[in-house]
């Protein structure tokens, strides 16, 4: 692939704003975060380990399979995989002027203080709004490893970010191909009419929710707040114990990748259209022919082996790189650039329509005192009601950012992360740069080209 030159220039340092903001990234993120309320809502509107046990026990007619098999498809796990290469993305952005080994310390500053902030408003998301599948802490942790691997060629970035699909594959931490060959092997026996494979084939067979965890959900749902908080916080325990760590792995894996992407300038639109459609279909061709399979498979609702246990992640990014070479051809043309125009506002302000949707879904619709019953929904209405969401909240974000210059999370994040106030109203003149007068910024002799390697 080719080169692309990064910038280092030690100009002072400045959120990015109008024109030098790059639309694609912008579209790209807000399609991510809209996208992710198809996946959140069923957790905000039904007992999550109903659910979790067996799919079809909080709704399964035709138009709730067809609902589920959609968002599974196209959706889960990929607006995370988008999010995670933009975060990638969003650190070359504002790396470019520490491209050297001794460039300015000021960058590494600013890039660290916005995390640790990130961090902090994660947390609040998680023990405040109470949202136990916050991704924002999980993205900040995983962002504090990936200022050292900047100037890493892309090739290299790739190989590594590919550790976590390499892992999951392998069986760890659990099923890939370590559970298939042991499932397969159990088919096999079961066959044979082993008595002990069989007995263990009823077993995993039986698709019963935890009667306590299900109870203590629907306590927390007819509650006030201090019960409803509490199943909220002790959900998010659970998820951290079992899956943080490995959670800001595969984001660290994919923000390597998406920093690969920047460096061959396939996320900010500046390879061919026909390269785009290459990746296009490259990407779907695959992602979406595993992921089919293993729906099949797993619609089936037999303890079989499954091939998503393997190819799963390798999936999700495939059609991650469908997802965003999609968004670039389309833009390519003017029809195409037009029609996603309407997503650069969202993309401009997803962090606080992140925060909206957990005040609207866990405060507004489905909390004790909500506008709507929980645990009522399946799958299909619960889709209609996250397209009725997005739809609100596409509308929303264009609104808002006809008069300002960000949204209020954002406005708020930058202006810690930069200890200074920044614009808020679109009337306001931006906020002049500040000179970097760190020693660190002046560039050392013999330093390395600042092409990417």
């Amino acid at each position: 692939m080719g080169r692309v030159v990064v910038e280092t220039s030690n100009a002072g340092l400045a959120p990015v704003r109008g024109k030098a903001r790059i639309d694609v990234l912008d579209m790209l993120r807000g399609l991510a975060i809209l996208g992710i309320f198809y996946i959140n809502v069923p957790y905000m509107a039904a007992s999550v380990w109903t659910f979790s046990a067996d799919v079809r026990l909080i709704g399964w007619t035709p138009a709730d399979r067809d609902a589920w098999v959609a968002v599974n498809l196209f959706f889960a796990g990929t607006q995370r995989c988008l999010l995670e290469f933009l975060f990638g993305a969003g650190m070359m952005v504002l790396a470019r002027k520490a491209m050297a080994p001794d460039g300015p310390v000021a960058v590494a500053d600013l890039y660290y203080r916005r995390n640790l902030w990130l961090l902090a408003f994660g947390l609040f998301d998680v023990f405040v709004l109470l949202w136990p599948g916050d991704i924002l802490h999980i993205y900040a942790l995983a962002a504090l490893f990936l200022f050292p691997f900047r100037t890493l060629g892309p090739k290299t970035l790739v190989a590594l970010g590919l550790g976590w699909a390499v892992l999951t594959g392998l069986g760890i931490p659990e099923y890939g191909a370590r559970e298939y060959a042991a499932r397969t092997e159990l088919v096999q026996q079961v066959e044979r009419g082993e008595p002990a494979a069989l007995a263990e084939w009823r077993k995993l067979s039986v698709h019963v929710p935890d009667p306590v965890r299900v109870a203590r959900e629907q306590a927390a749902h007819q509650g006030g707040w201090l019960p409803y908080a509490k199943n909220a916080w002790s959900y998010w325990s659970y998820l951290a114990d079992e899956w943080l760590l490995w959670d800001v792995f595969e984001a660290f894996c994919t923000m390597l990748i998406g920093v690969a992407l920047w460096k061959w300038g396939v996320i900010q639109g500046l390879r061919s259209a026909r390269f785009y459609l290459w990746l296009l279909v490259a990407g779907y061709g695959f992602g979406l022919t595993a992921r089919a399979i293993g729906l099949a498979e797993t619609l089936s609702f037999a303890p079989g082996p499954r091939s998503l246990w393997i190819t799963g992640e390798f999936a999700r990014i495939a059609i991650g790189l469908g997802h965003l070479a999609l968004v670039n051809l389309l833009v390519k043309s003017r029809a195409g650039a037009a029609a996603l125009g309407v997503f650069k506002a969202p993309g401009r302000m997803a962090f606080s329509l992140y925060f909206l949707q957990q005040i609207v879904g866990m405060y507004i619709l489905f909390a004790p005192w909500g506008l709507l019953p929980w645990g009522r929904y399946g799958w299909a209405e619960s889709a209609l009601i996250s397209t009725v969401g997005i739809v609100l909240l596409v509308a929303f974000a264009n609104l808002w950012m006809r008069h300002f210059v960000s949204g209020p999370l954002e406005w708020a994040w930058r202006s810690l992360a930069y200890v200074r106030w920044q614009p808020m109203l679109r009337a306001e003149p931006s906020a002049p740069p500040q000179p970097d007068r760190s020693p660190l910024s002046r560039p050392a002799s013999g330093a390395a080209p600042p092409a990417a390697r």
